[in-house]
């Protein structure tokens, strides 16, 4: 809050403004010094217009770039990159609602190009949750509400298939899957097929701390983070990218 609305509220409301500070506090102390990340703060996030600025921040992607959008969800970062950078995108989105609409959206753009597919571990059809643009594999309201059966695909024979040899940029919002798929490029030491890496790691997963720690562990052997907004978003870059 700026000083001006601190001010504001401290006169016409201290009650609420004590209530503010206090979870400020609250969540400093869990989140800093007890490292509990079961909740995250995306205040820094909004105030830094992550979502305009950063996540679209890629000077060395070109007309000839490989971009893979894992969530593609209704495209829309999808379009913002290939508007910017005029890159190619692989858009990956099970969910068949969505990717039929991504489908209509880009039927004019040979450059996104969307499939009816999950990247994973392995080659598979799973429960997938309907839940919009949090729908996931793994999230835990599978079995308590509405679910839809997805395919996903092992990322490394897809990319086999696309005839796609290295990556660009890869944007993974897919719901607690970025644990298997990370994990399997890492264990395949393929890390370094990609020079950008803009993830999005999801909390609600059993052993998110430690399942990241080794991700993380594992990209700073070839990669640098450049920005991170924890457990929201954050981006690792290539070492030798500059």
């Amino acid at each position: 809050m700026k000083f001006r609305d601190i001010f504001i509220l401290a006169i016409t409301n201290p009650i609420l403004l004590l209530r503010k500070f206090l979870n400020r506090i609250k969540y400093v102390y869990l989140f800093h010094i007890k490292k509990d990340f079961s909740k995250t703060d995306p205040t820094g996030w909004w105030r830094d217009k992550g979502d305009e600025t950063l996540r679209l921040n890629y000077p060395s992607l070109n007309s000839n770039s490989i971009v893979f959008d894992l969530g593609g969800y209704e495209g829309d970062f999808a379009y913002k990159i290939n508007n910017m950078y005029d890159c190619t995108v692989y858009l990956f989105e099970p969910h068949p609602l969505f990717y039929k609409k991504c489908v209509t959206r880009f039927k004019e753009n040979p450059k996104v190009i969307p499939f009816n597919i999950g990247l994973s571990d392995e080659d598979g059809i799973f429960e997938l949750s309907d839940s919009k643009d949090g729908s996931s594999f793994l999230h835990k309201k599978i079995g308590s509400g509405s679910s839809i059966k997805c395919q996903v695909r092992e990322f490394f024979k897809v990319m086999e298939e696309l005839k796609v040899s290295h990556i660009h940029l890869i944007k993974l919002n897919i719901e607690g899957s970025e644990y298997q798929l990370l994990e399997h490029m890492a264990k395949n030491n393929m890390l370094h097929i990609v020079d950008d890496y803009q993830i999005q790691f999801h909390n609600f997963i059993d052993g998110a701390v430690e399942r990241r720690d080794f991700i993380v562990n594992s990209l700073s052997e070839s990669h640098h983070r450049t920005w991170c907004y924890l457990f929201f978003w954050e981006n690792w870059e290539i070492n030798s990218i500059r």
